[in-house]
């Protein structure tokens, strides 16, 4: 029997529901994969930078379901997720919802939850920080008391207010903190004189603090920094992870930008060959793409993975937490289950 691929049978088109009142812009698109009476379910999640829109990833779904259709066996994970792959360059989400309800179908096919299929001790998850936004000084303040349960915190700058931001968060939680400037840093020196500041600050690390063209200058910041330093947008897929061994100490892998978890699993394999410390973290995205993330968490040192609980109209139960820490469940596949009476 040959896959079944429906890219149109779930979209949400609606923005999400942030869980202090706003709005997010980015939207998503559900897949199904079925076989055999079981279905895999897949999250495209797009935000702005990725240059992916519903008409795009439906597009591109729709040419993928000729591709799957040609093949008889879902086991043949690799050689399926490798002719996607030929269909178009970029795409990257597209693609990642295609893995995600594809390992999510095998899964289910095995009766086995991915992180089993993937020989992970399902205890040995880290615990997710939780991401407090670049905003108002006393919104950030409500923040922190909302993640009382998380041990850890991440802190999102971008070169204008940092220090206000960070002595505003010091003054009523003393947990650690990773910090995200999403190349907001456009300055080596600036970069530098801020890492330095931090030193003192109980910081885990610093996360993309240059533009991720000038890797000149993150070669430099990388051999000065007191902290470690991860690259996010400077490594998107596998072939990048070469590139940035001698200008960073850790990498950000994203389902979204690196195809899903296939692709995921092998960066985390290379980046282990070449000492790189892993982060694993997420987009906006609701409980189906960030359990499949999850599914990898127990070969990796830290988590990002906060995204289902910055939304109140997440479409599935899948992930939780533990006083922060990632907790995976015994379910088949991802670990998800569809909500009733939200699409």
């Amino acid at each position: 029997m040959k896959l079944a691929f429906a890219p149109h049978t779930l979209y949400f088109k609606r923005p999400f529901k942030i869980a202090h009142g706003t709005r997010s812009s980015t939207p998503i698109v559900l897949t199904q994969l079925e076989h055999e009476g079981f279905i895999g379910y897949g999250e495209a999640s797009m935000p702005p930078y990725l240059s992916e829109s519903h008409e795009t990833v439906l597009a591109f779904l729709n040419k993928a379901a000729v591709v799957i259709n040609k093949f008889q066996n879902p086991f043949e994970i690799e050689s399926i997720l490798n002719e996607v792959d030929k269909i178009a360059p970029n795409n990257t989400a597209a693609k990642a919802s295609i893995d995600i309800a594809l390992l999510d179908l095998i899964g289910k096919l095995q009766n086995k939850p991915c992180w089993q299929i993937l020989n992970c001790d399902k205890n040995n998850t880290p615990y997710s920080t939780y991401t407090l936004g670049i905003d108002e000084l006393e919104i950030i303040k409500q923040k922190i008391i909302e993640a009382s349960e998380f041990k850890y915190l991440k802190v999102k700058l971008n070169g204008e207010n940092d220090k206000l931001i960070i002595n505003t968060i010091r003054s009523v939680s003393d947990k650690p903190i990773a910090i995200d400037v999403n190349q907001g840093w456009k300055d080596k020196y600036l970069a530098l004189e801020m890492i330095e500041w931090l030193t003192d600050k109980n910081v885990l690390f610093v996360e993309q603090p240059l533009p991720k063209e000038n890797m000149d200058d993150s070669f430099w910041l990388f051999e000065k920094s007191p902290l470690p330093i991860f690259a996010d947008e400077s490594v998107q897929r596998f072939s990048d992870i070469d590139k940035v061994k001698n200008c960073f100490h850790g990498i950000n892998i994203k389902l979204m930008k690196c195809t899903g978890m296939f692709e995921a699993n092998k960066m985390i394999k290379r980046a282990r060959e070449l000492n790189l410390k892993i982060l694993v973290g997420c987009m906006s995205e609701t409980s189906c793409a960030v359990s499949a993330a999850a599914q990898l968490t127990p070969l990796v040192d830290y988590a990002d993975l906060d995204g289902p609980l910055l939304i109140k109209n997440d479409l599935y139960d899948g992930i939780t937490f533990t006083n922060g820490k990632i907790t995976l469940n015994e379910l088949p596949g991802i670990g998800v289950v569809q909500k009733e009476g939200i699409i």
